[in-house]
């Protein structure tokens, strides 16, 4: 289990392979999309949180997490109102600036403002590993994103070698959409555990698509 340091009165964790979950967990049916649920009951069902990526609550006791095995978690959370947020934060939803969505929700809902935001960005593939096509870069770049410390060329793809063509920081770029946004880069925690490497996590990549999932979760105590 990892456990990240955000504040006295919330919990936020990462568990992997071997860890039992220490909360319920409400989570949603992630579809690699931007949409932001708010949850207003303990107990929703995956059923009833179809199409979301982003989950949003004020309630006490209530853990909400998102599942991944290699996209990147965002944990977000509010001392001053007493939000917080979990973001499942894949390429696609990346893409779309997904943070910024759910943080323009926690504004919009809970009066939140983005520079009382303390943010952790958990384990994920790291950008080494993180080999993508011409496609993806292109729609980084189509999309407005710099690439400029978010992107690298390691020479022609050589197959079967994923440190070798085009490489995405899907870290890097989750970081800099919350600095955008007004989250003070003090407040942001970077994981440097790649999800890729880390046999103890969960890897789409490396185990295919059909292997578990990692849970990262928050719940304000």
């Amino acid at each position: 289990m990892i456990e990240y340091s955000i504040g006295k009165s919330v919990r936020a964790f990462t568990a992997g392979r071997e860890d039992a979950l220490p909360f319920d967990v409400t989570q949603a049916h992630q579809v690699h999309g931007y949409r932001t649920a708010i949850i207003e009951r303990s107990g929703m069902t995956r059923e009833e949180l179809e199409g979301y990526d982003a989950l949003v609550t004020n309630l006490k006791g209530c853990a909400i997490g998102v599942r991944t095995a290699d996209c990147i978690p965002v944990l977000l959370y509010d001392p001053e109102r007493e939000v917080i947020a979990a973001v499942h934060a894949g390429w696609r939803g990346t893409l779309v600036r997904i943070a910024q969505k759910t943080l323009f929700q926690m504004m919009s809902t809970f009066a939140t403002k983005p520079e009382d935001v303390r943010a952790v960005i958990g384990p994920g593939i790291c950008s080494t590993c993180f080999q993508v096509g011409e496609e993806v870069v292109a729609a980084f770049k189509d999309t407005g994103y710099s690439l400029e410390g978010i992107y690298s060329w390691n020479g022609g793809k050589v197959e079967g070698d994923l440190s070798t063509g085009h490489h995405i920081d899907l870290k890097e770029a989750n970081r800099r959409c919350l600095i955008e946004f007004g989250v003070p880069e003090k407040n942001i925690q970077v994981s440097e555990v790649c999800t890729y490497e880390e046999s103890g996590l969960y890897s789409a990549r490396r185990e295919g698509t059909d292997c578990g999932r990692n849970i990262s979760g928050i719940i304000l105590l």
